[in-house]
């Protein structure tokens, strides 16, 4: 028996949009398990104790080879983020010479360019939304102006910003089968879900597509 019968359960026609919660929830364990933890230290000849002490050992030292995973998957987007406001930097400034270019918009990305790596997920989900911002941006001038685009070196340099957005969406889903293992993992009761709990755990927020892309997405193209 399927709990979520998709043949007869009742659907809703106007769908429904699916957005990710930015919440980090922590991990608890009941009297149950705490119970759990101890009485293996009870069990003659108390061998049982030894084990269940190496079972904890391997589980938090999984945890935190799982970390240093999501930390370098994270610092791969932060490096692409860093190269694309170089890149739309340089965009700005030809841009800036050929036409009037929004003055805010060629302050911001200056601004994002001198601004230390993004520390966190939500921090992190911020910083590339503003970029994605000041892309589109820059885009939006430079499909303004046709002429511009037999500028080859401003036409490189929107092609190595196309190329990298490519790379951070690459790069996202990377991260966030990395976080995913995280967050299903720290629940994985009893040995993961006693360490986790003990160690003060959280589930990690996966990388967010920004709202201008996915209100963007809903529109009609044809």
């Amino acid at each position: 028996m399927n709990e979520l019968d998709e043949m007869n359960a009742e659907t809703l026609d106007e769908g429904n949009e699916v957005k990710v919660i930015a919440k980090q929830l922590p991990v608890k364990i009941g009297t149950g398990s705490k119970v759990f933890d101890v009485i293996w230290w009870f069990l003659p000849p108390l061998i049982g104790g030894l084990i269940w002490m190496l079972l904890k050992v391997k589980a938090k030292n999984y945890f935190q080879q799982l970390q240093q995973k999501i930390q370098h998957d994270a610092s791969q987007i932060d490096n692409y983020l860093e190269q694309r406001v170089q890149i739309l930097q340089n965009c700005a400034k030809l841009l800036d010479k050929a036409i009037d270019l929004d003055k805010d918009t060629f302050t911001k990305i200056a601004a994002y360019r001198s601004k230390a790596t993004p520390e966190g997920d939500a921090a992190r989900n911020d910083y590339a939304e503003t970029v994605g911002a000041l892309a589109r941006s820059v885009n939006i001038a430079f499909e303004n102006y046709p002429d511009l685009r037999a500028h080859g070196e401003l036409a490189d340099a929107m092609q190595q910003n196309s190329y990298l957005q490519r790379e951070i969406t690459a790069a996202r889903e990377v991260y966030n089968d990395t976080v995913n293992t995280w967050n299903r993992d720290i629940f994985a009761w009893p040995t993961k879900q006693i360490v986790a709990a003990k160690a003060g755990y959280t589930t990690r927020i996966p990388f967010i597509a920004d709202k201008e892309t996915k209100e963007a997405a809903r529109q009609v193209f044809f």
